[in-house]
C-alpha cells in the first residue's frame, strides 16, 4: 500500500503539496493512488502520458476497473504476450524429453510421440491454473511444464532398462500426480521441511548433476560411434555455447536476450547441415495433426522404488511451485492466499497425473514466466491462458516435434552447458538466503551436496546396496534431498539449546516473500516476518509516522512514506524492491541502519526513524 505523507507527494503525480507542517505537529499519514493496483492499460497511460490522478478519480477506477489479473487485454497486445511467454519456456519446456529419449536411444517418432505429450499437458496445465475451475488452478497468470528434476531420476531409473522403463516412470507418475492432488490442502504445513537450505541444496543438485549429461551430447551423444568426441562435434557444441552468449550479451534486456538458449540451438542447428549432423527424414513421416494417445509406451508398471523417488521429486516441485506461486502473487499485486496454493496444487497434481497417461513427467511451475510478469508488467492471466492454448496446438501438430528432434545432440549439449549451469547458479542463490556464516546450515550443504555428487561422479557407487536403497540412492537428487531434510531436522529443529539459531527456520516464516522478484530458471524465496499469505501469524502492521525524522530531504521536502519499506523496499525500475537502500541515504538520513536491531519508534531507541545514532 501506497501512502503519502503531508507535504510530499508519492511516484504518481498527485498535484502541489499541502502546507508546510511545524515539526511540533503530528505528521498525517493519508491513503494515496497505487499504480499496482491499476489495469495495465489505465497504468501504462499514467505512466506514459503523466495523467494526474486525484484521490477520486482513482476510488472510482478501482470500482469499476477489473483487477490487472482480470483484465482482458486487446489481440493486438494480447497475442505477442502471449508468444513471449510460449518462448520464453519452450526450451526449458522440450529440455526433458529430449533429454530421457535421447538418453534411451527413442527413434524420431517416439521422440516426437514425447514431446507431444510434454508440450499438449504443460498447455492444459497451464489453462486450468489461469481460469480455476472447480476450485483447481490459481486464477492467476501461472505456466506449468516438465520439471527438471525428473530428468536424473529417470535416467537412473531406465538406464538398464531402456525403453521399458518408461513404463515404470509413467506408472509412478500417475501415483506422484495422485499424491499431490491429496496433500494440497494440507501442503502448507509440509513447507517446514523445505526451507531455503533444503530447497536449494536440492536445485543445486538438478543443475550439477545433469552437467555430466551436456558432456556426452557435446561429444556426440552415443559412446559407440566412431566420431564420439571428434573435433567437429566439440566445434559444433562450442559455436552453439558461443553464439548463446554473444546473444545474451548484446541483446540483454530485450525479448531475444531472454530466449538466446532457443536462438542459439537454432544458429547451432542451421550450421551443422552442411556437415551432414541434421537428418531431416523423419519430416516427410510426421503427421500433420494427431491426438496424443493414451499409454503409448505401454500400460504402467508400479514399481514401489520408482513410486519412492518419484514422490520425493514430486515433493520437490511441489515446493518450487509454491515458491513460484508466492512470488507471482507479489508481482501482480494478489497475495497468495490457503485457497490459491491449494488449487494451485490440485492443478499440478491433476496435470502430473495426466502426464503419466498421455506419456510426460511430473510437472512445476517456471519461475521465468514469473520474471516475464515483472519486467513486462502485463499480469493479465489471459494471457497465460493464450499461451497454454498455443502450447496445446503446438503439441497436436506432430510436425512441431519433429522438427525439434532435428537438434543434433553436439548443439544440445552446448546449450545444455548454460541451461543446466544457471539452474545449479538459481541454487546457490537459494542458498545464499539460507545464512550459511552461522548456525548449522553450512554443515547441512556440505554433507547433502557430497552424497547428491557421489552417485554423479560414480554411478556404482551404492551398487552393493540392496535393490530398492541403491535405486533411491542412485539418484543425486532424490539422496541430497533425503539428506539435507534430516540433517536440517537434527540440527535446527530437534533438541535445541537456549541459545538461539538464527539458522533454524519457523514454519510459518518459510512461505514469507521478501518481495524480490526470481532471477532465473529456479524462484529465490527467503524466511521473514514480512508477510503470511495463510493467517499463521498476523501481517504487520505499519507504523504511522507520529513526528518527523531529524533530517529533511536534499530537496527541502518530504519524501512519499511507503509502508512496503519496513519489509520490501520501495519499487524501482519495475522490479519490486530493486535498488532498496539500507542506510536510508536516498532520504537523506546519513546514518546506517543496524542489521539486528528493529525500529521501534520509541525517542530512546538508538535507531529510531531509521538512523543508528551510536554508530554515527
Amino acid at each position: 500500500m501506497r501512502t503519502q505523507v503531508a507535504g510530499g507527494c508519492s511516484s504518481i503525480p498527485c498535484g502541489p503539496p499541502p502546507p508546510a507542517h511545524s515539526r511540533d505537529e503530528p505528521f498525517l499519514v493519508q491513503p494515496a493512488p497505487d499504480p499496482a493496483h491499476l489495469p495495465e492499460t489505465a497504468f501504462r497511460r499514467v505512466v506514459s502520458q503523466g495523467t494526474t490522478l486525484s484521490p477520486r478519480a482513482s476510488a472510482r477506477t478501482a470500482a469499476t476497473a477489473p483487477h490487472p489479473v482480470d483484465e482482458i487485454l486487446p489481440a493486438r497486445r494480447l497475442v505477442p504476450a502471449a508468444l513471449q511467454h510460449v518462448a520464453s519456456m519452450y526450451a526449458g519446456l522440450t529440455a526433458p524429453p529430449l533429454i530421457i529419449g535421447s538418453a534411451l536411444g527413442l527413434t524420431s517418432a517416439e521422440l516426437s510421440t514425447l514431446l507431444a505429450a510434454a508440450l499438449v499437458v504443460a498447455g492444459l496445465g497451464t489453462i486450468a491454473q489461469t481460469l480455476d475451475l472447480f476450485g483447481i488452478g490459481a486464477r492467476l497468470p501461472m505456466t506449468n511444464g516438465v520439471s527438471f528434476a525428473v530428468v536424473s531420476p529417470a535416467l537412473a531409473t531406465t538406464a538398464s532398462k531402456g525403453t521399458d522403463g518408461l513404463a515404470e516412470i509413467f506408472g509412478a507418475t500417475v501415483i506422484a500426480g495422485i499424491v499431490c492432488l491429496l496433500l494440497a490442502p494440507a501442503f502448507r504445513r509440509l513447507i517446514r521441511f523445505f526451507p531455503p537450505v533444503v530447497s536449494g541444496c536440492v536445485i543445486t543438485l538438478v543443475g550439477i548433476s545433469l552437467l555430466p549429461v551436456a558432456s556426452v551430447w557435446a561429444r556426440g551423444g552415443d559412446t559407440e560411434a566412431a566420431d564420439f568426441g571428434s573435433p567437429s562435434n566439440l566445434a559444433l557444441a562450442g559455436a552453439t555455447l558461443v553464439i548463446t552468449l554473444v546473444i545474451h550479451r548484446a541483446l540483454s534486456g530485450r525479448f531475444l536476450g531472454r530466449v538466446a538458449i532457443l536462438l542459439g540451438m537454432v544458429a547451432g542447428t542451421l550450421i551443422a547441415i552442411p556437415f551432414g549432423k541434421v537428418d531431416a527424414g523423419s519430416l516427410a513421416h510426421a503427421s500433420l495433426f494427431a491426438l496424443p494417445e493414451p499409454f503409448a509406451f505401454g500400460m504402467p508398471r508400479l514399481v514401489p522404488t520408482v513410486i519412492a523417488t518419484t514422490v520425493v521429486v514430486m515433493l520437490v516441485s511441489m515446493m518450487e511451485s509454491t515458491a513460484s506461486l508466492l512470488a507471482l502473487g507479489a508481482v501482480t499485486g494478489r497475495p497468495t492466499q490457503d485457497r490459491t496454493l491449494t488449487g494451485s496444487l490440485r492443478a499440478l497434481g491433476l496435470t502430473t497425473a495426466l502426464g503419466g497417461v498421455l506419456g510426460s513427467f511430473i510437472s512445476t511451475s517456471y519461475a521465468q514466466n514469473v520474471g516475464l510478469v515483472a519486467l513486462s508488467r502485463i499480469r493479465s492471466r489471459y494471457v497465460v491462458t493464450l499461451c497454454g492454448a498455443l502450447l496445446v496446438l503446438m503439441g497436436l501438430v506432430p510436425v512441431l516435434g519433429s522438427l525439434v528432434a532435428l537438434v543434433p545432440l553436439p548443439v544440445l549439449g552446448g546449450a545444455g552447458v548454460v541451461f543446466f549451469g544457471s539452474v545449479a547458479v538459481a541454487g546457490i542463490r537459494t542458498l545464499a538466503k539460507a545464512a550459511l556464516g552461522t548456525g548449522h546450515n553450512s554443515l547441512i550443504v556440505s554433507v547433502t551436496l557430497a552424497f547428491g555428487l557421489f552417485p554423479v561422479a560414480h554411478p556404482d557407487f551404492y551398487e552393493h546396496l540392496p535393490a530398492p536403497a541403491a535405486t533411491v540412492l542412485g539418484s543425486g537428487i532424490t539422496a541430497g534431498c533425503l539428506v539435507a531434510i534430516l540433517l536440517n531436522y537434527l540440527l535446527n529443529h530437534l533438541g535445541r539449546g537456549t541459545e538461539a539459531d538464527l539458522d533454524a527456520i519457523p514454519a510459518e516464516q518459510v512461505t514469507a516473500f521478501d518481495g524480490t522478484p526470481p532471477v532465473g530458471a529456479v524462484p529465490s524465496y527467503a524466511p521473514g516476518p514480512a508477510w503470511s499469505p495463510f493467517g499463521d501469524t498476523a501481517p504487520p502492521r505499519p507504523r504511522p509516522v507520529t513526528q518527523p525524522p531529524p533530517h529533511t530531504a536534499p530537496d527541502g521536502d518530504w519524501p512519499a512514506y511507503d509502508t512496503d519499506l519496513v519489509t520490501s523496499g520501495p519499487e524501482t525500475d519495475d522490479v519490486p524492491g530493486a535498488a532498496y537502500d539500507p542506510a536510508g541515504e536516498a532520504l537523506g538520513f546519513p546514518g546506517p541502519l543496524h542489521p539486528l536491531r528493529h525500529r521501534t519508534g520509541h525517542p530512546d531507541d538508538p535507531t529510531v526513524h531509521g538512523r543508528d545514532t551510536t554508530s554515527g
